[in-house]
């Protein structure tokens, strides 16, 4: 069982010349590839027993690619709704979590030969199981599955054609747990999916339908310009399906049926290419093929990593956000009527857009322009937006002290610089302090938004854990002490300055 993590590493071609020189093999140039952990077993999972590595039967394809290309696969976390947008940017080759083979996707980017098929299946509650076998059935009914999917776009149809109402989520964990709770009648999504979610629960709670709503296919996605690349993935697809080596993979993954077979025939099974061994090899399927419930202390580690970036994260944009929020207060204050226009224009805009649409934008529409690393544009998005609101507090905090004292010190012979160094400034901090300490645990919070430029924070790290485990009462009560325990510390800190400087 294949098992990569993080990172990717450049091995210096002096050090290459040496291992040559004593007979090894040199190092592999890598091969970067994006998933998303929070999709789980079995496409792309953290490893129960070390969450810094991933497991799954993507995981095991992309290293088959990578082998056949004569390159070491390296894994890069991304959200799932993000991968086609992080291909096209550059950030990785090749984009393997699931991903659809759809009319869009290959109309925008370079799509390998499909190399599994799924059906889409419809799960309802066993009391439901003689009413709800089609979606025919399901008029003025709810019906949830995972949006920007195949389900979805043919739940979207339903709607107009059969009067089926389509419920989007984010996750493919709380459509099954709210199915069982009645909050919805029926779930369309992936076999692999459905059956998974019926391990979880022990077999208990819903069944699966067995006939086929919709039959789809997953492809490995790459960017429009890298269709050389995408031919010799093809290449290694075809000859890992006439091998075997797929089928070995998706046995051992316990998701492999007799559909399989008939596409890799259709895929790959000419007779000028070979022969054809589907079948022919047989791998046991993993002991620990189903979701594991791993203990806390194996992602303890993880978790830790994750909350060290959020608090690097959140510090530096909070200094970006005061640095230039101080500059727009002064010149909304100070400047002349042009500049005081146009940080006015900066302050609504940004306060009147969602810092996701900010961040978006800042990396991804702007890669043609600038190609920031993902780590310095979720600092500058979110520092620029809270420089917004931290100007506005300036500003409110320099216009509150009384312009009596203001005048007084003009009389003295004050210059303006000197009032704002020695009269205005000092006051101005005084009242601006506690809500400057409000936005530094808001923007603490707020970091989780930059999971969706390939960030993994203390927010995604545990939406993967509770993946992993099908539930989010343990993973959200660490990640919830993990944030009190960083933020009540900050608050902490601004009252005792309050009081300090307050009684000066």
């Amino acid at each position: 069982m294949t098992r990569l993590t993080l990172g990717i590493s450049a091995p210096s071609l002096l050090v290459a010349a040496w291992i040559g020189a004593q007979g090894g093999e040199p190092p592999r140039a890598p091969l970067l590839w994006g998933g998303d952990a929070e999709g789980g077993a079995p496409f792309v999972e953290a490893d129960p027993t070390d969450a810094s590595k991933v497991r799954g039967f993507d995981v095991e394809v992309a290293e088959t690619i990578a082998r056949g290309l004569g390159r070491e696969a390296r894994f890069l976390q991304v959200q799932w709704s993000s991968i086609d947008q992080s291909v096209e940017r550059g950030d990785f080759a090749i984009g393997l979590s699931g991903m659809e083979d759809t009319p869009a996707r290959r109309a925008r980017h370079s799509v390998t030969v499909p190399y599994f098929e799924f059906r889409e299946v419809l799960a309802v509650r066993s009391a439901d199981v003689g009413r709800f076998s089609r979606l025919a059935d399901l008029r003025g009914r709810r019906v949830a599955t995972l949006g920007a999917t195949v389900a979805y776009d043919i739940l979207v149809t339903a709607r107009d054609s059969l009067g089926v109402i389509p419920v989007s989520y984010d996750d493919d964990v709380h459509p099954y747990s709210d199915l069982v709770a009645g909050r919805v009648d029926a779930v369309l999504l992936d076999h692999i999916i459905a059956q998974r979610a019926l391990r979880r629960r022990g077999g208990a709670g819903f069944v699966i339908q067995p006939q086929a709503v919709a039959v789809g296919r997953y492809v490995g996605v790459l960017a429009k310009g890298d269709a050389a690349l995408r031919d010799s993935v093809d290449v290694v697809l075809r000859a890992a399906m006439r091998d075997g080596t797929l089928e070995r993979i998706f046995r051992r993954w316990d998701v492999w049926d007799p559909g399989q077979g008939a596409l890799f025939r259709r895929v790959a099974g000419r007779a000028e290419d070979g022969p054809f061994e589907v079948g022919a090899q047989h791998a046991a399927p993993l002991r620990d093929a189903a979701p594991l419930r791993p203990g806390v202390w194996a992602y303890l580690p993880s978790l830790g990593r994750a909350a060290v970036i959020t608090a690097v994260l959140s510090v530096l944009a909070m200094a970006v956000a005061v640095v230039v929020g101080l500059v727009v207060a002064s010149g909304r204050v100070y400047g002349p009527a042009t500049v005081r226009a146009a940080m006015t224009a900066y302050v609504e805009v940004i306060r009147g857009t969602p810092v996701l649409l900010q961040l978006f934008v800042l990396y991804y529409g702007l890669a043609g322009l600038v190609r920031l690393p993902a780590f310095l544009a979720a600092v500058l998005g979110l520092g620029l937006n809270y420089a917004a609101y931290e100007a506005e507090i300036y500003r409110s905090a320099l216009e509150a002290v009384s312009r009596a004292q203001l005048e007084a010190a003009r009389t003295l012979g004050f210059s303006e610089a000197q009032i704002l160094r020695l009269v205005r400034g000092p006051q101005a901090l005084r009242y601006a302090l506690a809500p400057m300490t409000n936005d530094f645990v808001a923007l603490l919070k707020d970091s989780s938004l930059v999971s969706v430029l390939t960030v993994v924070e203390l927010t995604k790290q545990t939406a993967i854990y509770a993946t992993n485990i099908g539930s989010w009462i343990m993973p959200g009560v660490l990640c919830g002490v993990v944030y009190l325990a960083m933020s009540l510390p900050l608050a902490r800190l601004g009252r005792r300055l309050e009081r300090r400087w307050g009684a000066a």
